[in-house]
């Protein structure tokens, strides 16, 4: 039993110690070979995040521009509620000033 426990932790001293330890490089190579396909790889990645971004900012005017004509549009709507309230108000007032008003004989 003492040597089963005694191999148990050595063991997870090991893996402990081997997940620490940085990786080695599989394969060495040139850096002018690595540095060529990289600089090639950065002008791509610049030239993606800047089709990104006008494509964001593209979206983001039309949004705006969607919720200026809601807006618009809501209050348009508003209104024209407020603008019928009014007219049957004023309706109702010359319908009561009518009843109202003595009659001639």
């Amino acid at each position: 039993m003492n040597k089963l426990l005694a191999t148990l932790v050595a063991g997870f001293f090991a893996a402990g110690a081997f997940a620490q330890a940085p990786a080695a490089p599989a394969a060495t190579t040139t850096p002018a070979a690595v540095a060529a396909p990289a600089k090639a790889d950065m002008k791509d990645a610049k030239a993606e995040a800047k089709a990104t971004k006008a494509e964001k900012k593209a979206a983001a005017k039309a949004e705006q521009k969607a919720n200026k004509e809601n807006a618009a549009k809501t209050a348009e709507k508003a209104q024209a509620p407020a603008a019928k309230g009014a007219e049957k108000a004023a309706a109702k007032a010359e319908v009561k000033a009518d009843v109202k008003a003595p009659q001639g004989k």
